[in-house]
């Protein structure tokens, strides 16, 4: 039986969307990754891997902003670039009123770069007794994924990644060997098909 293909979505890189590696990206650095894009622009990509949790707990090497990790409570392997460095994707706590986005990020408070929605990048020098109690979670990364201008978009044309919009709950899942799965089977058509392909497809 021969296995369909599936072409990339229409959707077009930008910050705040999903990469997610198809079944031909055999590259292990990326293999059956789920990558959050933070900066798309004419100088290049950069993003984190959000499904690759590692056994180090933040309490470990960031105890004070161990509280605000969201289970599991860990460092997650970002990318293969710089990895003795930490980058923390938060989630600020509700403002309690519908602001616009640009009222919203009027608001932000310091040393929080919003990305998309109430979701965006902290400066880990903030002091966290500052910060800390405007963060409704966190998840902290060790390392980052990055591109150089046009590598991405030819690594999409040749169907190394499915392009998909993003949700909060992606960067803080709280089973991230299931997030692959979880974003796929919720897009509309053929492609949430992928998410329940056997890794060896002759074995469907």
């Amino acid at each position: 039986m021969e296995i369909p293909s599936f072409s990339t979505s229409s959707a077009a890189p930008a910050t705040g969307r999903l990469l997610v590696a198809t079944p031909e990206l055999i590259d292990p650095n990326f293999r059956d990754s789920v990558v959050l894009l933070l900066d798309h622009n004419a100088e290049g990509t950069l993003g984190v891997i959000l499904n690759r949790p590692t056994p180090i707990l933040v309490a470990s090497v960031l105890s004070g902003w161990s509280a605000a990790a969201e289970p599991p409570e860990v460092l997650f392997e970002g990318g293969p670039v710089d990895k003795d460095s930490a980058l923390a994707l938060a989630e600020v706590r509700e403002s309690g009123g519908a602001l616009g986005p640009l009222d919203a990020a009027a608001t932000d408070p310091i040393g929080f770069r919003r990305l998309f929605g109430d979701v965006g990048i902290i400066d880990l020098d903030t002091p966290s007794e500052v910060l800390g109690p405007a963060l409704h979670r966190l998840r902290v990364f060790a390392g980052y994924a990055g591109w150089s201008p046009g590598q991405l978009e030819n690594e999409i044309e040749q169907d190394s990644w499915y392009v998909v919009d993003g949700v909060p709950e992606d960067v803080f899942v709280a089973h991230p060997a299931r997030l692959r799965a979880d974003v796929l089977r919720r897009q509309p058509g053929e492609l949430a098909w992928v998410a329940t392909r056997p890794e060896d497809a002759a074995l469907n």
